[in-house]
Order: structure tokens, then C-alpha cells, then sequence
């Protein structure tokens, strides 16, 4: 009989990532309530540090509401090219580790150290080494999560931030779930949340009460995800190489717009900063969408496949603009625009650097 080895994953969570290295660059914002954005009236939280989540300041709240929330509130405006320096720096950390390295974002990821290349026998040792490594050579803490996949060790990542770690080994990986709300899965977002509430889904124990006949008919193929998750198990490898799924741009402007030749300035200069990216990359994708958010906050997305791919500016400007012409007359002012290439021929950029396609105006 062949015995299968249990995966050993972590889950590898910066703690506040912007706001952190605002902070550690800048000893006068020390324990002080930081938010890494603009605090114009039409400006955006991209992160805020421990001290302002303390108010309710969240990532992506508008800058009135989180000055609102908290008056002393200290806006610094966003030093991407450090943050993705410092990126580097952490991952470089992780290779010491595992070639198995899965990038989320700039400030996280998951590692398969299953077989780890300093041969540390546990997972929870090689995870406290890392974040130990890590606050010696940044000055910067993180969170990890160990356990037997990647769900479970996303979810254990969160147990004990900031500067924490906690696993969640197999025999308890099934009885964990049971007890959380299903709005703390990852994945699972508010309107689905609402969605297994109205069925009578509030924890995991009630999610694994439901067959996988029932959750398919009401979750079409996300019903078997949410019918395994429910026991526990996630056979998900990590990806080393994983492509990037899309690259996008939106800006958020400084007064609302009605005006056609506004809204189209808007969006060409999004579409200019996705096709600069995919020219660099060699990334061409087939499907173009536009994302439009009105002053009510109303969002609105359009999209277009073509066969082949958007192989030119020129081309991508013509769909761009076609697509946001359907939303046409416009009666609320929009306060946001964005484009985003996606389904790519080839994929080059393993790297995602999630908000950094953001413009925070």
C-alpha cells in the first residue's frame, strides 16, 4: 500500500503591508493611525496600519469616511516601487525554503514546504523561521497559517495577526470549519454570503449538512467547491508559475462625470496603462471590460470577447470605447472608470501586483 505524504502549506500574510513600511521609512508615524492614499475628497484607502483599523479604516473606503471615522487620520501617499522592492526582498526569503512558491499579491503568498530545501521537520518550524528571517532583514512582520491546503491555511493566517501564526493540522481541519461563518470564507463573498444565509447556510456545519446535489443546484460548479471545503479538503496544488488571469487599470475622478468626452478621456487613458502592460509582458488577451461606478456607487461592467486577440492600442481603445458607449445617455454622474484585458494567449507575468494597476486619486 502506498502511503500519501500530507502537504505541508503555508500561507504567508504581511501585516498591514503598505502602511507597515510607510511606517518603518518614517519614524514619526509610529504608532500613529496611517492610511497609504490620498485624502482628497474623491480619494481611496489602498491600506491602513493597525492603529487606524482601530477607527473601522478599511482598504478601499473613501477618504471622507475614513476621516470620518478617525479626524487624526495621517494619508501618505502610495511608494509602489518600494512596496514591489521590499516584494522581492521577502520572496527572495521564501526560495531560501521552497521552489514551491504561489505569489497572491505583494504581501502574500502560499508555500508548499512539504519537502523543505533547509529540511526543518515541521511546517510551524519553517514558518516561524521565515517570519523570523523576515523581521530581521525588512523590519517588518507577517502572519502565517500552516496546514494541509491551501483554504484551511488561508483562514489560519488570519487566527493570530498581526505578527502571529497558527496551525490547523488534519485531524482538526473538518472540525474548524464546522464551527465559522461562512462569510469568513476566502472566496466567499458578501452577496454569496447572503446567498447560503438565505438557505439556511450560516456556518460550516450547515454548509456540510447540505448534499452536493442541493448546493450544485443552487451554486451550478461552485456547489462541489463549497461541498468540499465544508469536510475540509482542498486538493489545490501551489502554483509556482501560476499566469496572471488579467491586468487592469482604473482611476477615480476628481469630480463626477456626465460629459461623453470626459468619460471617454478616462477611459482611454486606462486603456493606455493596460496595452503599455501587455506590451511589455507580450500578454494579449481576447476579452476587454469596462468597469464604470456612478456617484451612487452603483457599478456597472461590460464586456467583449473577440476571436484571436486585442493585439493593438488602436484596438483596444475601439472596444474600450464601444463598451462604455452602451451605457449611453448618462444620467448619474460616474465617479470611476476602468479597462482590463483578460483570457491571455500567453502569459509572461507570474508576478500580481494587485493594487498597483490602481490609480488612487
Amino acid at each position: 500500500m502506498i502511503e500519501i505524504a500530507v502537504r505541508k502549506i503555508i500561507h504567508v500574510d504581511m501585516d498591514a503591508f503598505y502602511a507597515s513600511v510607510e511606517q518603518r521609512d518614517n519614524p514619526e508615524l509610529h504608532g500613529k493611525p496611517v492610511a497609504v492614499g490620498y485624502g482628497a475628497k474623491r480619494g481611496v484607502v489602498a491600506a491602513a496600519s493597525y492603529e487606524a483599523r482601530a477607527f473601522g479604516v478599511r482598504s478601499a473606503m473613501p477618504s471622507t469616511t475614513a476621516l470620518r471615522q478617525c479626524p487624526d487620520l495621517i494619508f501618505v501617499p502610495p511608494r509602489f516601487e518600494v512596496y514591489r522592492a521590499v516584494s522581492r526582498q521577502i520572496r527572495e526569503i521564501f526560495a531560501a525554503y521552497t521552489p514551491l512558491i504561489e505569489p497572491l499579491s505583494l504581501d502574500e503568498a502560499y508555500l508548499d514546504v512539504t519537502e523543505n530545501l533547509r529540511g526543518l521537520p515541521t511546517a510551524s518550524a519553517t514558518a516561524s523561521e521565515i517570519r523570523a528571517r523576515i523581521l530581521a532583514e525588512t523590519q517588518l512582520t507577517a502572519s502565517a497559517g500552516i496546514s494541509y491546503n491551501k483554504f484551511l491555511a488561508k483562514l489560519a493566517s488570519d487566527m493570530r495577526k498581526p505578527n502571529g501564526q497558527f496551525v490547523i493540522p488534519p485531524q482538526l481541519g473538518a472540525k474548524f470549519i464546522e464551527s465559522l461563518p461562512v462569510k469568513k470564507f476566502h472566496g466567499v463573498g458578501p452577496v454569496t454570503a447572503d446567498r447560503l444565509n438565505g438557505l439556511g447556510i450560516h456556518t460550516g456545519a450547515d454548509l456540510r449538512a447540505q448534499s452536493i446535489e442541493f448546493l450544485q443546484q443552487h451554486f451550478g460548479r461552485s456547489g462541489a467547491w463549497y461541498y468540499a471545503i465544508a469536510r475540509g479538503e482542498d486538493d489545490r496544488p501551489v502554483e509556482p508559475n501560476r499566469p496572471r488571469k488579467s491586468s487592469g487599470s482604473e482611476t477615480t475622478f476628481a469630480e463626477d462625470r456626465i460629459l461623453p468626452a470626459e468619460i471617454e478621456a478616462g477611459i482611454l487613458e486606462m486603456a493606455d496603462d493596460v496595452w503599455a502592460w501587455c506590451e511589455k509582458n507580450q500578454s494579449f488577451g481576447a476579452t476587454v471590460t469596462v468597469k464604470i461606478k456612478y456617484a451612487d456607487f452603483r457599478i456597472v461592467t461590460r464586456s467583449r470577447t473577440i476571436s484571436g486577440t486585442v493585439a493593438t492600442r488602436d484596438r483596444l481603445h475601439d472596444i474600450s470605447l464601444s463598451l462604455v458607449r452602451s451605457v449611453y445617455p448618462v444620467t448619474t454622474g460616474i465617479r470611476l472608470v476602468g479597462v482590463a484585458v483578460s483570457k491571455f494567449a500567453s502569459d509572461t507575468d507570474c508576478q500580481l501586483d494587485l493594487a498597483l494597476d490602481a490609480k488612487l486619486s
